[in-house]
């Protein structure tokens, strides 16, 4: 069953093995644990609803709690805690693109505020309800979870947009198609999702980021339903797919999307090989990138990312004989690991390999059985990478992630910078952070920046959120300074919008805020998200 107060099933864990662990405290001290709050207490907070009674619209006080909050840091703690200070007054489950028409028409009927929720995964703030004179519906797409057609002719699907990772794949791929989009929340979050905040999958090299995909669909506005239609190219003004996507919700809803669809690859390898330094390890992804050798994924871990994982996804039997091969060939603590993928056709991946293991010999990587170890565990266990927080939590360790983008001639000072603003954030509470980084996504232009970070729960929730807040507003200023986005792949939601105007400019972000106003003038989709207007 889907957890409450957490990331996913809560069949599934994540564990830390004895010597990650030790690794972890070695860096922060030892932890102490916060209590949890229960289910039960929580309910038992939840108000009177104030919306109107109606078919579409469920007030259960347990649906309201399930839906009040994401997935990001301040989210996580006030799920822990019990303090959600806000609960949406009810929940919407719509079948159809009609239903979600008729809750948008009665938003306005009865004046209240509506959040698009899909799979609950936003790390950003996207789908957290503020306080309001009125009252909050939240509309939960997960019952639009069907391929509505496949044109096999134009390799065009049409899902409902509350269609989870999961269930693209197997519908698809029970046809023989795949879409090939894999971000890290591929198990819960959906496919409007994905649109909506601009969404980066794992193997972004060969499928390409979710803006490549998005061919068209429909978009049910305050104003009206847009429909999107599905054209290979055109020089016909702007791209109205590029205008509502990454929209978060601010413009209306999209039900129904279509995305372009391909076979599934005859083979599919992933693999490790580590180099002996950090500029190794980036020079292989730049210049795979820059020649635009087919590969479907490309990871470089910097050197202290590449011993946690050493530490962390391994079996202590696995770790001495992997750092003892890799110290036997010469790399010491300075190595990094190189993750990378290939798909396609079995002719495809040999003559790519053949072109990747060119460059890796210019640059003296290691790789073969032993180091692949670390590609087999990185396969198989991709997704699981966010229940290692419920893990830590339970020991008392909090752990939250940073992404951004950058040119690669500003790669070093812009990771450099932001590895240590965390480093920092908590000398004066006399506390040390375990900080981390991998290039996740690579362009010919330059790459991706994701961040790790550990750190001690303080005595009490609230000086926990302290923490969290020094750690990222200092770091998000770095980001914002730093001739970088404030956000990659995450999007925006509340967290990062105080950050927009540094990458979008004054006109940019008024040309934002007036697609807004003209969407929805009286602000009832989604306030608060993108731009501040909330706040104002």
């Amino acid at each position: 069953m889907r957890r409450w107060n957490g990331w996913g099933d809560d069949s599934t864990t994540k564990e830390v093995s004895e010597h990650g662990g030790a690794l972890i405290r070695s860096f922060i001290g030892e932890p102490k644990a916060l209590q949890d709050a229960t289910l039960e207490s929580v309910i038992a907070k939840v108000p009177a609803s104030r919306l109107p009674e109606h078919p579409l619209i469920v007030t259960d006080a347990e649906d309201r709690v399930r839906h009040a909050r994401g997935q990001s840091f301040p989210d996580w703690l006030a799920m822990r805690s019990g303090d959600f200070e806000v609960f949406p007054d009810g929940i919407a489950y719509p079948e159809t693109s009609a239903q979600v028409r008729e809750i948008l028409d009665l938003a306005v009927e009865h004046d209240f505020i509506v959040i698009p929720y899909g799979g609950g995964t936003s790390v950003a703030g996207h789908i957290t309800p503020q306080k309001n004179e009125k009252a909050i519906l939240t509309i939960d797409m997960g019952h639009m979870n069907q391929l509505m057609e496949l044109n096999e002719e134009s390799q065009i699907a049409t899902f409902g947009a509350g269609t989870p990772g999961p269930q693209v794949e197997a519908q698809l791929q029970a046809r023989g198609y795949t879409l090939g989009h894999y971000p890290q929340s591929w198990e819960l979050s959906t496919i409007g999702g994905w649109i909506a905040t601009r969404s980066s999958g794992q193997q972004s090299l060969r499928y390409g980021r979710i803006e490549q995909m998005f061919a068209g669909g429909k978009l049910e506005t305050m104003q009206g339903t847009m429909d999107i239609p599905t054209i290979p190219a055109s020089s016909a003004g702007p791209d109205m797919r590029e205008v509502t996507m990454g929209m978060e919700g601010r413009m209306g809803i999209y039900t129904e999307v279509k995305v372009r669809v391909i076979r599934v690859a005859q083979e599919e390898k992933f693999m490790v090989c580590f180099m002996p330094n950090w500029e190794a390890g980036k020079a292989v992804a730049r210049e795979v990138a820059q020649q635009k050798i087919p590969m479907s994924m490309m990871r470089v871990s910097n050197a202290a990312e590449t011993r946690a994982h050493a530490n962390l996804g391994t079996t202590l039997k696995q770790f001495k004989m992997l750092d003892g091969y890799l110290r036997f060939r010469g790399l010491d603590d300075n190595r990094c690991m190189l993750t990378f993928g290939v798909t396609g056709t079995k002719f495809q991946n040999k003559t790519s390999m053949k072109q990747v293991k060119k460059i890796l010999k210019k640059y003296k990587g290691v790789g073969g059985p032993l180091a692949n170890i670390m590609g087999s565990i990185w396969a198989h266990g991709r997704f699981k990478f966010p229940y290692l927080r419920e893990t830590t939590w339970a020991q008392g360790i909090a752990v939250d992630t940073l992404e951004t983008s950058t040119d690669w001639d500003n790669v070093d000072n812009l990771m450099n910078g932001m590895e240590e603003s965390l480093r920092t954030a908590l000398k004066d509470d006399n506390e040390d952070v375990m900080v981390f980084t991998h290039l996740s996504h690579v362009y010919g232009q330059g790459s991706s920046i994701y961040t790790t970070y550990f750190f001690r729960c303080a005595d009490t929730y609230e000086e926990t959120l302290a923490r969290w807040k020094k750690l990222k507003g200092n770091t998000c200023e770095v980001i914002a300074q730093g001739r970088a986005t404030i956000s990659h792949q995450h999007g925006v939601g509340r967290d990062h919008a105080p950050y927009m105007s540094a990458e979008k400019g004054e006109l940019g972000m008024r040309v934002i805020e007036t697609l807004i106003n003209d969407f929805d003038p009286e602000k009832r989709l989604n306030p608060g998200i993108l731009i501040e207007d909330d706040k104002k």
